[in-house]
């Protein structure tokens, strides 16, 4: 041997440019470059060969920062799409964002000095708005770049373009014409905080909120016929017992309703005071002399019914009023039976006074102030100072029983986190009523992930019958009707509309601001006779969003609508995906979208709600990039963010924090040092000129090739079915069990030591190059970044620029081999069980490596026994064979000894035993080869190399 080489320099070691580290701040920009730079995205959402794929983005609002919901929403979108890029679909992602509404315009208005806001015109403040969610969406979107989620970023949807706003207008103009919109008065939720009404969708009921709850009793002054007869005894001293969480609301009292299938009582109040006799539920009768803390004594019984057409006087005001029969919601959970009612305060209070005719009072304004219709009260804040001085009021009058606190849920604006009131006024709706049997087939036909989102959003378009569409801000799109000034009529038909849709095209909607009614009116009705002015009331801002089928993916060209998928937070079953369903069941008698997924929201590792107050919030930006303590915040770059989304089981609410990034890192690193091993074995091979055919392959590698094909076949179920944590954690077993702890772990000696060309090498080879590309190809939709690392680092010519042209995973059928998998299972069980006695061994250091140990192997399975045999040649003692599926390199020792029984182990101090078979563990024998560090007795046999095995003297021949 030359003094220039030694046997250290024959191994073949791995080499590969691809590196341990990540340095995901510096390399994940390069690679997202490089993509930039390619076109990747739109090459191949232009050429390749399926059929179009359409995601619909749902805009998030253009008011604020990415927080975690952000990147759990957009990552998920973005692994649905480069799966489907890699199946080979036409895959077009338009990012969108929502910028009408009171987030903006409250975030302006934050912003502006109080006395610049006094002189604050509308169009003013919407080109404040305007330019703030532009800001903001330029803020946004470089946040989602980096993500690295891809999409047509430089064509997104805005809710402000003007082309947009005139497909909007379209819907609400073909909704219009089909009958489905109409101006009414009604009670709805309206923010005082906003001073505009609200949609179901925009509250949000808070735990803990508590109101001032009181009983009251109103003087009875008359009978109907019916109640006469139980009655009349009691009539001067009789009350009428009614329960509210409002008291605010007893000045536009206008009647009580009962239920007429309950049973009522007339009780006699022990106490006397204020009320000798009162009404209520005969099931309420004990729990209410709880509530009162006295006796009450049932006197007399009737029916509901016998009580509709009596009347009471109102304890406050000089009005006499009716008992009327209310409907389901009269029930004798809470309360007494009988129900306060309001027409002007409250849904259900509304609809029976429709019935019954009563006056629609509501003394009440936008701010929340009681008007002059509320006499002594006019100047009180209803959800401020009004109760007190009612129930004071209440009190004076003798009408006062009992004051308590109630905590229950109770609607907040979801945007000024303040309480709302119910208040009747007059505001456009949207007739659900008139087209919900073909929202509720068109649901059926959706395909919901998980399944239990068709139970939610049908159960809530079942009970939908009015969605209040009109809101009193100037952020927003108009509603585009006009009123007669004489008669306050609307003006609204196709001729308008149509007139007011081309300008809005052209000018976009500040138009309607800043043109005249004449100029916004068509000529036909300018010079009619009739003098009209222009409706201030703006859009629901999820009429704006919900109209995105329409003004996207029906108008772009190069989308399709229906849209094969939307996906958004679990709320949105009563928001966005609710009104894009309503506005394209109005329009078209269809969804908008073929599958609905849902994802839960973003917790902290305690399972609570991020707050900056509880100072638990999680930045993606500082996962990404790193805090400014890196040690406390490292920066784990996007792949460790978007590899957190596919661990989760995003369909319910899912947590995050720095132990659980921690723990996803780790996993990050398995599957990164497990690539770059691959990588840095396939340094000097050519699969084209390499490759060794499958029927040459050894048992073992065919074995590795058929748990590639269960592997791969399962992560792309688990993709078909968006079930990404199966994806996670089949990966991560693949990587860390079957690979690095089992296939690789004897596939070193083969790699390192054997001959470079020699069939044990190429055949090992072979399937590291099946492994790495399918593994890059399998992770990309999640781990992008890495795969493309991968991918740029392969040492052969692929064909391919990017990991995502190549296409999907590609298995072969022949691969599939159960039968040769149950053989290798049990080997695998045997190499478990030798590994432990192994570790016993090790612990003891009675053994450094496992090569310098000899395993005893007693099988009392003649079959298993047979197997095992053909797999450990007489001279596997001497070691000088190389055969692959040799017993000592699945075990990792110099040498095995097969035995019948496990007489042998017997006083071994390092052993195991079972039914099926006795692993002991002894000294190995020989010498060790300096090379390879096996222990054989053939070392020292050759001149020319004394110190090597007969292996290691074969594969350096032609090198020495």
């Amino acid at each position: 041997m030359t003094e220039s080489k030694s046997y250290k320099d024959t191994i073949l070691l791995p080499q590969t440019s691809f590196n341990m580290r990540a340095n995901a701040t510096q390399r994940e920009p390069e690679i997202q470059q490089f993509w930039e730079d390619h076109n990747i995205y739109q090459k191949l959402s232009e050429h390749n060969p399926g059929e179009v794929f359409v995601l619909h983005d749902g805009p998030p609002y253009a008011n604020g920062s990415l927080h975690m919901g952000h990147a759990l929403n957009k990552t998920l979108k973005d692994i649905i799409n480069k799966y489907q890029l890699l199946q080979g679909r036409k895959v077009r992602y338009v990012p969108g964002w929502d910028c009408h509404g009171l987030p903006i315009e409250l975030k302006v208005l934050q912003n502006m000095d109080p006395e610049a806001r006094k002189h604050l015109t509308p169009i003013k403040l919407r080109k404040k708005a305007k330019a703030f969610a532009l800001k903001t969406i330029e803020e946004q979107r470089s946040g989602f770049k980096r993500y690295g989620v891809w999409g047509d970023w430089d064509h997104p949807y805005m809710t402000l373009n003007p082309e947009y706003e005139a497909a909007q207008v379209g819907v609400f103009g073909k909704m219009a014409l089909k009958g489905y919109i109409y101006r009414g008065l009604k009670a709805v939720h309206w923010s005082p905080s906003s001073q505009t009404a609200l949609a179901e969708a925009e509250l949000e009921y808070p735990e803990g909120h508590t109101s001032r709850s009181i009983y009251a009793a109103f003087q009875m002054v008359s009978l109907s016929e019916a109640a006469t007869p139980a009655l009349s005894p009691y009539l001067d001293a009789l009350g009428v017992a009614i329960w509210t969480t409002t008291p605010w609301t007893i000045p536009a009292n206008l009647a009580v309703a009962v239920n007429p299938a309950l049973t009522y009582a007339v009780v006699e109040v022990a106490a006397g005071e204020p009320y000798r006799y009162l009404i209520v539920a005969k099931d309420l009768v004990e729990r209410m002399a709880g509530v009162l803390d006295t006796q009450l004594t049932v006197k007399q019984t009737l029916r509901g019914e016998a009580l509709a057409g009596s009347t009471y006087h109102h304890p406050l005001f000089e009005r006499e009023s009716p008992i009327l029969v209310g409907g389901d919601y009269v029930t004798t959970e809470s309360g007494t039976g009988l129900v306060h009612t309001a027409p002007g305060h409250g849904q259900e209070d509304f609809k029976v006074g429709q019935q019954y005719g009563l006056p629609i009072l509501c003394p009440v304004d936008e701010r929340g102030i009681f008007t002059a219709e509320a006499g002594p009260f006019e100047g009180l804040d209803v959800l401020k100072d009004a109760n007190g001085a009612i129930i004071a009021a209440l009190q004076a009058a003798n009408a006062l029983l009992k004051e308590e606190a109630y905590v229950h849920k109770y609607p907040y604006d979801w945007r000024t986190k303040k309480p709302t009131i119910f208040r009747a006024t007059e505001q456009w709706f949207a007739s659900v009523e008139g087209f919900r049997e073909e929202a509720l087939k068109a649901i059926a036909d959706v395909e919901w992930v998980p399944a239990q989102g068709e139970n939610r959003i049908t159960a809530m378009v079942s009970d939908r019958s009015d969605w209040c569409i009109s809101r009193q801000r100037s952020w927003g799109m108009p509603i585009p009707v006009f009123y007669d000034e004489a008669t306050g009529e609307p003006l609204l038909n196709q001729a308008t509309l149509a007139h007011v849709q081309a300008i809005i095209a052209e000018k976009g909607s500040d138009a309607w601001w800043e043109l005249s009614t004449e100029e916004l009116l068509p000529e036909a009705y300018r010079h009619n006779g009739h003098t009209y002015r222009k409706g201030m009331d703006t859009m629901d801002v999820w009429f704006d969003s919900g109209s995105s089928w329409a003004a996207v993916a029906e108008k772009r060209p190069e989308l399709k609508y229906p849209v094969d998928v939307y996906l958004e937070g679990s709320d949105q079953h009563r928001g966005w995906f609710q009104s894009s369903l309503l506005t394209s069941v109005a329009t078209h008698g269809c969804a908008p979208y073929h599958t609905v997924l849902t994802h839960g929201y973003v917790l902290d590792e305690q399972g609570r709600k991020m707050s900056k107050s509880l100072g638990n919030t999680v930045d993606p930006a500082v996962i990404i990039e790193g805090g400014k303590n890196q040690k406390k915040d490292p920066a784990y770059g996007a792949d460790v963010l978007r590899l957190w989304v596919s661990a989760v089981d995003y369909s319910s609410d899912i947590s995050i924090g720095p132990t659980i990034l921690k723990q996803v890192a780790d996993i990050y690193r398995k599957i990164r040092n497990t690539a770059r091993f691959l990588l840095g074995n396939l340094y000097d091979f050519d699969p084209a000129k390499d490759a060794v055919p499958y029927e040459q392959l050894p048992e073992l590698d065919r074995y590795a090739l058929h748990l590639i094909t269960e592997v791969f076949g399962n992560i792309t179920e688990a993709f078909e079915t968006y079930q990404f944590f199966h994806f996670f954690q089949t990966v991560q077993n693949f990587c860390v069990v079957d690979l690095s702890n089992f296939y690789l772990d004897i596939a070193k000696d083969r790699l390192y030591i054997s001959a470079a060309d020699s069939l044990r090498r190429r055949s090992c080879q072979t399937v590291l190059a099946i492994a790495m590309e399918n593994l890059a190809k399998a992770i990309a939709p999640v781990l992008s970044h890495m795969a493309e690392d991968i991918w740029q680092n392969i040492p052969y010519a692929t064909g391919y620029e990017s990991v995502f042209e190549s296409g999907w995973v590609q298995l072969e059928p022949q691969w599939q081999a159960p039968e040769l998998a149950s053989k290798w299972q049990e080997l695998r069980s045997v190499r478990q069980e030798v590994n432990k006695v192994l570790e016993q061994a090790r612990a003891a250091k009675k053994i450094g490596s496992s090569l310098e140990a000899k395993v005893l192997l007693a099988v009392t399975d003649a079959t298993l026994r047979s197997q095992l045999a053909a797999m450990n040649p007489a001279n596997a003692v001497a070691g000088g064979s190389p055969h692959v599926d040799e017993l000592r390199y699945l075990f990792l020792v110099s040498q095995v000894e097969l035995l019948e029984t496990s007489d042998r182990l017997q006083g071994l101090e390092f052993k195991s035993e079972s039914d099926a078979w006795g692993v002991g563990v002894i000294e190995a024998v020989g010498e060790k080869c300096d090379r390879c560090w096996n222990y054989s007795t053939d070392v020292g046999e050759s001149t020319a190399h004394p110190t090597l095995c007969e292996r290691c003297v074969a594969a350096i021949a032609d090198q020495f």
